[in-house]
Protein backbone atom coordinates (compact mmCIF):
# COMPACT_ATOMS: atom_id res chain seq x y z
CA UNK A 1 0.00 0.00 0.00
CA UNK A 2 1.38 3.79 -0.58
CA UNK A 3 2.08 5.71 2.74
CA UNK A 4 1.82 9.10 0.42
CA UNK A 5 -1.09 10.20 -1.43
CA UNK A 6 0.00 13.55 -2.85
CA UNK A 7 -2.09 16.01 -4.55
CA UNK A 8 -0.39 14.71 -7.87
CA UNK A 9 -2.08 11.35 -7.28
CA UNK A 10 -4.82 12.59 -6.67
CA UNK A 11 -4.92 15.08 -9.65
CA UNK A 12 -4.05 12.41 -11.72
CA UNK A 13 -6.60 9.88 -10.45
CA UNK A 14 -9.52 12.30 -10.49
CA UNK A 15 -8.65 15.16 -12.87
CA UNK A 16 -12.16 16.03 -13.56
CA UNK A 17 -15.87 15.24 -12.67
CA UNK A 18 -16.60 12.63 -14.76
CA UNK A 19 -13.54 10.37 -13.16
CA UNK A 20 -15.31 11.33 -9.62
CA UNK A 21 -18.56 10.05 -10.96
CA UNK A 22 -17.18 7.09 -12.55
CA UNK A 23 -15.85 5.95 -9.04
CA UNK A 24 -18.84 6.53 -7.51
CA UNK A 25 -20.66 4.52 -9.88
CA UNK A 26 -18.14 1.28 -9.42
CA UNK A 27 -18.69 2.07 -5.95
CA UNK A 28 -22.29 1.73 -5.74
CA UNK A 29 -23.28 -0.67 -8.93
CA UNK A 30 -19.74 -2.37 -10.08
CA UNK A 31 -18.84 -2.66 -13.92
CA UNK A 32 -22.29 -5.06 -14.31
CA UNK A 33 -25.32 -5.19 -12.38
CA UNK A 34 -28.74 -6.34 -12.72
CA UNK A 35 -31.15 -3.89 -14.26
CA UNK A 36 -34.04 -3.06 -12.28
CA UNK A 37 -35.97 -2.70 -15.17
CA UNK A 38 -35.45 -5.06 -17.65
CA UNK A 39 -33.94 -7.78 -14.80
CA UNK A 40 -30.84 -8.32 -17.53
CA UNK A 41 -27.15 -8.21 -16.46
CA UNK A 42 -25.82 -5.70 -18.18
CA UNK A 43 -23.48 -3.15 -18.55
CA UNK A 44 -24.75 0.83 -18.09
CA UNK A 45 -22.99 3.85 -19.69
CA UNK A 46 -22.84 6.97 -19.20
CA UNK A 47 -25.42 9.53 -20.45
CA UNK A 48 -24.26 12.69 -21.95
CA UNK A 49 -24.66 15.65 -20.03
CA UNK A 50 -26.18 13.71 -16.89
CA UNK A 51 -25.14 12.47 -13.84
CA UNK A 52 -26.48 9.01 -15.06
CA UNK A 53 -25.65 5.79 -17.01
CA UNK A 54 -28.34 3.64 -19.35
CA UNK A 55 -28.25 0.00 -19.30
CA UNK A 56 -26.85 -0.94 -22.89
CA UNK A 57 -30.11 -3.49 -23.84
CA UNK A 58 -33.28 -1.55 -22.74
CA UNK A 59 -31.78 2.39 -21.70
CA UNK A 60 -33.26 2.76 -18.09
CA UNK A 61 -31.21 5.58 -16.10
CA UNK A 62 -29.59 4.70 -12.62
CA UNK A 63 -28.19 7.59 -11.09
CA UNK A 64 -25.09 6.81 -8.87
CA UNK A 65 -25.31 10.04 -6.58
CA UNK A 66 -28.98 9.66 -5.81
CA UNK A 67 -29.39 9.52 -1.79
CA UNK A 68 -25.55 10.08 -1.47
CA UNK A 69 -24.06 13.05 0.02
CA UNK A 70 -23.38 14.35 -3.37
CA UNK A 71 -27.56 14.11 -3.91
CA UNK A 72 -28.87 18.15 -4.89
CA UNK A 73 -25.48 19.41 -4.17
CA UNK A 74 -24.72 22.01 -7.11
CA UNK A 75 -21.22 22.37 -5.46
CA UNK A 76 -18.62 20.43 -8.16
CA UNK A 77 -18.46 16.70 -7.78
CA UNK A 78 -14.30 16.99 -7.95
CA UNK A 79 -14.80 19.44 -5.35
CA UNK A 80 -16.47 17.03 -3.04
CA UNK A 81 -13.72 14.90 -3.50
CA UNK A 82 -10.82 17.27 -2.90
CA UNK A 83 -12.86 17.99 0.50
CA UNK A 84 -12.69 14.38 1.70
CA UNK A 85 -9.12 14.01 -0.05
CA UNK A 86 -8.01 17.49 2.68
CA UNK A 87 -9.92 15.22 5.52
CA UNK A 88 -8.06 12.32 5.08
CA UNK A 89 -4.61 14.17 4.86
CA UNK A 90 -4.72 15.80 8.14
CA UNK A 91 -4.37 13.86 11.46
CA UNK A 92 -5.73 16.83 13.60
CA UNK A 93 -8.88 18.28 11.11
CA UNK A 94 -9.08 20.88 8.86
CA UNK A 95 -11.75 24.05 9.74
CA UNK A 96 -14.25 25.18 7.29
CA UNK A 97 -12.82 28.73 7.23
CA UNK A 98 -9.88 26.47 5.32
CA UNK A 99 -11.98 24.62 2.97
CA UNK A 100 -13.85 27.99 2.14
CA UNK A 101 -10.21 29.55 0.97
CA UNK A 102 -9.25 25.97 -0.60
CA UNK A 103 -12.16 25.45 -2.46
CA UNK A 104 -13.18 29.05 -3.52
CA UNK A 105 -17.10 28.01 -1.64
CA UNK A 106 -19.07 29.83 0.62
CA UNK A 107 -18.24 29.32 4.12
CA UNK A 108 -21.67 27.87 4.72
CA UNK A 109 -20.88 24.97 1.58
CA UNK A 110 -17.63 24.47 3.00
CA UNK A 111 -19.41 23.79 6.80
CA UNK A 112 -22.79 21.99 4.90
CA UNK A 113 -19.61 19.56 3.22
CA UNK A 114 -17.64 18.69 5.95
CA UNK A 115 -20.70 17.55 8.74
CA UNK A 116 -21.75 15.22 5.45
CA UNK A 117 -18.30 13.48 4.90
CA UNK A 118 -18.24 12.87 9.03
CA UNK A 119 -21.29 10.92 8.40
CA UNK A 120 -19.49 8.80 5.96
CA UNK A 121 -16.76 8.67 8.86
CA UNK A 122 -19.31 8.32 11.49
CA UNK A 123 -20.44 5.10 9.22
CA UNK A 124 -21.64 2.03 11.44
CA UNK A 125 -18.64 -0.70 13.20
CA UNK A 126 -18.92 -3.84 14.57
CA UNK A 127 -19.35 -4.10 18.98
CA UNK A 128 -15.43 -3.67 20.02
CA UNK A 129 -13.42 -6.72 21.50
CA UNK A 130 -10.56 -7.55 23.63
CA UNK A 131 -9.64 -5.22 25.84
CA UNK A 132 -11.77 -2.20 25.66
CA UNK A 133 -11.53 0.75 28.24
CA UNK A 134 -14.33 2.89 28.73
CA UNK A 135 -14.67 6.79 30.04
CA UNK A 136 -17.34 9.62 30.37
CA UNK A 137 -15.84 13.16 29.90
CA UNK A 138 -17.28 16.41 29.31
CA UNK A 139 -17.19 19.17 26.71
CA UNK A 140 -18.75 23.06 26.37
CA UNK A 141 -19.69 24.47 23.30
CA UNK A 142 -16.65 26.74 23.92
CA UNK A 143 -13.65 24.13 24.24
CA UNK A 144 -11.30 26.42 25.26
CA UNK A 145 -13.15 26.72 28.91
CA UNK A 146 -12.55 24.51 31.45
CA UNK A 147 -15.37 21.65 31.80
CA UNK A 148 -16.46 19.34 34.48
CA UNK A 149 -19.89 17.45 35.14
CA UNK A 150 -21.46 20.38 36.80
CA UNK A 151 -20.46 23.14 34.44
CA UNK A 152 -23.39 25.03 33.05
CA UNK A 153 -24.49 23.84 28.78
CA UNK A 154 -21.40 20.86 30.03
CA UNK A 155 -22.16 18.20 27.26
CA UNK A 156 -21.61 14.67 28.04
CA UNK A 157 -19.36 12.35 26.36
CA UNK A 158 -18.74 8.07 26.51
CA UNK A 159 -15.75 6.88 24.72
CA UNK A 160 -14.83 3.13 24.23
CA UNK A 161 -11.82 1.83 23.25
CA UNK A 162 -10.12 -1.06 22.07
CA UNK A 163 -6.52 -1.56 23.41
CA UNK A 164 -4.40 -1.73 20.09
CA UNK A 165 -7.50 -1.12 17.82
CA UNK A 166 -10.87 0.91 17.04
CA UNK A 167 -12.78 3.72 19.22
CA UNK A 168 -16.08 4.60 19.27
CA UNK A 169 -17.30 7.67 21.20
CA UNK A 170 -21.35 8.71 21.79
CA UNK A 171 -22.69 12.10 22.26
CA UNK A 172 -25.14 10.72 25.50
CA UNK A 173 -27.83 12.98 27.44
CA UNK A 174 -26.12 11.74 30.81
CA UNK A 175 -23.61 9.92 32.73
CA UNK A 176 -26.20 7.80 34.52
CA UNK A 177 -26.11 3.79 34.86
CA UNK A 178 -28.86 3.52 31.71
CA UNK A 179 -27.42 5.60 29.86
CA UNK A 180 -23.94 3.97 30.03
CA UNK A 181 -25.69 0.62 29.99
CA UNK A 182 -27.35 0.91 26.77
CA UNK A 183 -23.86 2.16 24.92
CA UNK A 184 -21.94 -0.21 26.28
CA UNK A 185 -24.72 -2.99 25.74
CA UNK A 186 -24.44 -1.44 21.84
CA UNK A 187 -20.93 -0.96 21.96
CA UNK A 188 -19.03 -3.50 23.62
CA UNK A 189 -18.81 -7.88 22.69
CA UNK A 190 -19.95 -9.06 25.64
CA UNK A 191 -16.28 -11.78 25.24
CA UNK A 192 -14.57 -8.61 25.91
CA UNK A 193 -12.68 -7.77 29.08
CA UNK A 194 -13.82 -3.90 30.61
CA UNK A 195 -11.44 -1.60 32.02
CA UNK A 196 -12.86 1.75 33.61
CA UNK A 197 -12.16 4.03 36.64
CA UNK A 198 -13.99 3.26 39.74
CA UNK A 199 -17.33 5.89 38.44
CA UNK A 200 -20.29 4.29 40.06
CA UNK A 201 -22.19 3.96 36.19
CA UNK A 202 -19.78 0.90 35.45
CA UNK A 203 -20.45 -0.95 38.53
CA UNK A 204 -23.10 -3.09 37.02
CA UNK A 205 -20.56 -4.54 34.48
CA UNK A 206 -19.81 -7.73 36.39
CA UNK A 207 -23.44 -8.52 36.46
CA UNK A 208 -24.10 -7.90 32.75
CA UNK A 209 -21.51 -10.51 32.29
CA UNK A 210 -18.49 -8.33 31.34
CA UNK A 211 -15.06 -9.66 33.13
CA UNK A 212 -14.40 -6.19 34.84
CA UNK A 213 -11.21 -3.99 36.34
CA UNK A 214 -10.77 -1.02 37.85
CA UNK A 215 -8.09 1.46 38.26
CA UNK A 216 -8.91 3.72 41.34
CA UNK A 217 -7.81 7.41 40.33
CA UNK A 218 -9.17 8.58 43.41
CA UNK A 219 -6.47 6.45 45.19
CA UNK A 220 -3.49 7.81 42.77
CA UNK A 221 -3.92 5.08 40.96
CA UNK A 222 -2.71 5.54 36.98
CA UNK A 223 -1.30 2.02 35.70
CA UNK A 224 -1.15 -0.96 37.85
CA UNK A 225 -0.43 -4.01 35.66
CA UNK A 226 -2.56 -4.45 33.05
CA UNK A 227 -5.39 -1.93 35.16
CA UNK A 228 -5.30 1.28 33.43
CA UNK A 229 -7.92 3.66 31.04
CA UNK A 230 -4.95 5.33 29.41
CA UNK A 231 -5.81 4.56 26.08
CA UNK A 232 -9.14 6.15 26.19
CA UNK A 233 -7.51 9.34 27.90
CA UNK A 234 -5.07 10.15 25.20
CA UNK A 235 -8.33 9.57 23.14
CA UNK A 236 -10.37 12.49 25.05
CA UNK A 237 -6.82 14.35 25.02
CA UNK A 238 -6.60 13.66 20.88
CA UNK A 239 -10.26 15.07 20.64
CA UNK A 240 -9.95 18.21 22.47
CA UNK A 241 -6.41 19.30 21.42
CA UNK A 242 -8.06 18.91 18.06
CA UNK A 243 -11.55 21.16 19.12
CA UNK A 244 -9.86 23.43 20.91
CA UNK A 245 -6.69 24.08 18.10
CA UNK A 246 -8.77 24.22 14.81
CA UNK A 247 -12.48 24.59 15.27
CA UNK A 248 -12.24 26.79 18.41
CA UNK A 249 -16.58 26.40 19.05
CA UNK A 250 -18.98 23.78 18.97
CA UNK A 251 -22.61 23.51 18.52
CA UNK A 252 -24.00 20.52 20.38
CA UNK A 253 -26.23 19.93 18.10
CA UNK A 254 -23.22 18.70 15.69
CA UNK A 255 -21.10 17.44 18.59
CA UNK A 256 -21.69 13.75 17.76
CA UNK A 257 -20.58 14.34 14.11
CA UNK A 258 -17.14 15.95 15.50
CA UNK A 259 -16.31 13.00 17.95
CA UNK A 260 -16.89 10.52 14.86
CA UNK A 261 -14.36 12.57 13.04
CA UNK A 262 -12.13 11.66 15.73
CA UNK A 263 -12.83 8.47 16.68
CA UNK A 264 -12.34 7.55 12.34
CA UNK A 265 -8.91 9.23 12.91
CA UNK A 266 -8.45 7.10 15.85
CA UNK A 267 -9.47 3.51 14.91
CA UNK A 268 -7.37 4.31 10.94
CA UNK A 269 -4.14 6.02 13.11
CA UNK A 270 -1.96 3.03 11.53
CA UNK A 271 -3.12 3.73 8.46
CA UNK A 272 -1.97 6.21 5.10
CA UNK A 273 -4.05 8.79 4.46
CA UNK A 274 -4.54 7.17 0.66
CA UNK A 275 -6.55 4.49 2.87
CA UNK A 276 -8.52 6.14 4.96
CA UNK A 277 -9.62 8.41 1.50
CA UNK A 278 -10.56 5.13 0.10
CA UNK A 279 -12.46 3.83 3.07
CA UNK A 280 -14.25 7.42 3.20
CA UNK A 281 -15.18 7.15 -0.22
CA UNK A 282 -16.04 3.44 -0.24
CA UNK A 283 -18.62 4.30 2.56
CA UNK A 284 -20.82 6.79 -0.09
CA UNK A 285 -21.93 2.95 -0.86
CA UNK A 286 -23.30 1.61 2.06
CA UNK A 287 -24.53 5.23 3.65
CA UNK A 288 -27.59 6.78 2.05
CA UNK A 289 -28.09 10.39 3.58
CA UNK A 290 -31.13 10.92 5.96
CA UNK A 291 -33.67 12.59 3.76
CA UNK A 292 -33.97 15.16 6.63
CA UNK A 293 -30.92 16.19 6.08
CA UNK A 294 -30.12 16.02 2.88
CA UNK A 295 -27.18 18.63 1.56
CA UNK A 296 -28.46 21.90 -0.52
CA UNK A 297 -24.79 23.02 -1.31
Amino acid sequence: MDREFSIRQFNDRFPDDAACLEEVKQLRFGDTLTCPKCAKDNKFYRVKGRSAYACSFCGHHIYPLKDSIFDHSSTELRLWFYAIYLMAQTRAGISAKQLERELGVTYKTAWRMFNHIRQLMSAGQNPLTGAVEVDEAYFHPNPQKRTTAKAHNSQVVFGMVERGGRAAVKHVKSSGVRVLSKEIAAGIDKSATVYSDTYGSYRHLTKAGFVHFTINHGAQEYVVGHRHTQNVENLWSNIKRGIVGVYRHVDPKYLQLYVDEYAFRYSHRKQAPKYMFDLILTNVATYNLPKKIKPSV
